[in-house]
């Protein structure tokens, strides 16, 4: 089935494979010499002659050693190229039970890449099936079938001659349908031209990448710096703001400090001149206030705090002070607030279990007041109200007359403050006791508080403030008169109040810690 013109022409097929596959197509090939037409002739090691019927074949086998370089792939099968310029060129792969395997890939790639897609065309690939034979044709395999357009060929020792007969006319039918001229030099030098096109373009396409990565780069470097620049001024301005925050709160720090020691001074002065006077006329013009209240209800704790405040004492320890002793009698301080004279009067309880009044107490404390008392401080712990002081204004009414309330304030303390932002006092009026409101309303709703915890300290001095403030703007109601207690006489009073300060020495003294500036 030969076809016209083409057996007439010398052909040259170029052997790709391993040697092994060379050396087993050969032994083939002479096994089966003088069968049925078929003639072998080996030439040397890499060249012997085959002819089938007449048609003959010079097969040239391309050296290609174990571990050859793609480099090495392609000078071995260019010098065998080039051996073979006097005859029609076609190509054959060689592979052994239809395996595929990856050294016959590189000879093919290698193939393709020194000789171009035009090489494929004129590519038949022969398998040797004597030994083992794979089940199915790998992918790989049947795609370079495909492309080689279905010449495959698996020839085994029975088959050889008709098979050797196929193969002839494989390559009749694939010289016919690409051209009888087979793989020619202008073919080879047409692939060169195109690999060097593609490589320049590839290279040209590598440095277009190289530079767009290496723009990319700067941007980011320039991003990243600007990101660290604004980061800084950030920062600066951050540290610059807290810098400034931190020299407004000195400041102000600074002036409270300065302010509060120029009032202590001033206190301190005044209070020295009380002490150098000591004259009974002075009385007249200080303003007196009675702490009340049931046993353990916060009074002297109260009255201390008070005292400190408002003589704008300062103490230097860091440690909370001691609890106060229970109050088993009347005791009398005095201090100046902005520069008038202010006297504190702590009471024990004046009355029984049975509410009956102790007399000599209720005398003491009224002694102590003198000229006064003016106000008085009604002192409940937050969160506590017993029976005990529901019943109080009713014995302090009995005691000191029924315009008792008109003169009192309740003065809410808080001894133990557990919450990270306490209960505002006026919710907590608002959801007290009915009685307790009552009691409130009886006193003309006047109430403060005052925060007798460590942790709170600071919210003492503006809380001191108030009650001071709304103290004066009770006696100033009254026009500075006092409560008049018509059951005591006022000498009575008086000479009793004497008799206490010659019992006690140093009654007056007071203890005024200033900080240094």
């Amino acid at each position: 089935m030969s076809h016209k013109g083409i057996t007439s022409t010398s052909q040259r097929m170029l052997v790709i494979s391993a040697e092994e596959e060379w050396l087993a197509f050969k032994s083939l090939l002479q096994d089966n010499s003088g069968k049925k037409h078929v003639q072998f002739r080996l030439g040397s090691s890499q060249v012997c002659d085959l002819a089938v019927d007449g048609h003959s074949i010079s097969l040239h086998y391309a050296d290609l050693k174990e571990d050859v370089t793609e480099e090495g792939i392609s000078q071995a099968i260019d010098g065998c190229f080039k051996s073979c310029t006097d005859g029609v060129i076609t190509f054959l792969l060689l592979i052994q039970g239809g395996h595929y395997t990856k050294r016959q890939r590189r000879m093919v790639e290698t193939l393709q890449a020194h000789f171009g897609a035009e090489a494929l065309k004129y590519l038949v690939v022969l398998s040797l099936e004597d030994g083992e034979v794979a089940d199915t044709l790998e992918d790989a395999l049947l795609e370079l079938i495909n492309m080689c357009e279905g010449r495959y060929c698996r020839v085994t020792s029975s088959n050889a001659t008709d098979k050797l007969q196929a193969l002839f006319e494989m390559v009749d039918y694939m010289l016919a349908e690409n051209g009888v001229t087979g793989y020619t030099d202008a073919m080879l030098t047409e692939a060169r031209k195109r690999s060097t096109e593609d490589s320049a373009m590839m290279m040209l396409k590598r440095k277009v990448q190289e530079a767009e990565e290496k723009e990319q780069a700067y941007k980011q470097l320039v991003q990243e710096q600007e990101q660290r620049r604004a980061k800084e001024m950030a920062g600066l301005k951050k540290k610059h703001a807290e810098e400034r925050k931190r020299e407004a709160a000195e400041n102000k720090q600074y002036e409270t400090k300065r302010e509060s020691l120029e009032e202590a001074v001033i206190s301190h002065r005044a209070m020295s001149q009380l002490h150098v006077r000591g004259a009974d006329d002075d009385d007249t013009k200080k303003m007196s206030i009675i702490l009340l209240g049931l046993s353990g209800s916060g009074k002297t704790s109260a009255l201390n705090l008070i005292l400190e405040r408002a003589g704008n004492q300062y103490s230097i320890s860091g440690s909370d002070p001691e609890p106060p002793q229970p109050t088993s009698s009347c005791e009398r301080k005095e201090v100046f607030a902005a520069g008038k004279p202010l006297i504190l009067v702590d009471t024990p309880e004046l009355w029984d279990e049975d509410g009956v009044e102790n007399l000599e107490l209720v005398k003491d404390c009224l002694a102590l007041s003198f000229p006064g008392p003016h106000v008085f401080l009604l002192v409940l712990q937050v969160g506590r109200f017993t029976q005990g002081e529901c019943e109080m204004l009713g014995h302090l009414q009995k005691i000191f007359g029924r315009d008792f309330a008109e003169h009192a304030v309740v003065l809410f303390v808080r001894f133990d403050c557990n919450q990270h932002r306490p209960q505002r006092i006026d919710d907590y009026v608002a959801g007290a006791h009915a009685t307790l409101q009552g009691l409130i309303q009886k006193c003309g709703s006047r109430y403060y508080e005052l925060n007798l915890t460590k942790t709170q300290n600071a919210l003492s001095y503006p809380q001191v403030k108030d009650l001071l403030s709304g103290i004066n703007k009770l006696v100033a109601s009254h026009g500075g008169r006092s409560l008049s207690v018509r059951r005591f006489p006022v000498k009575e009073l008086q000479e009793r109040k004497k008799m206490i300060e010659e019992g006690k020495e140093g009654a007056l003294e007071g203890n005024y810690l200033l900080r240094d500036a």
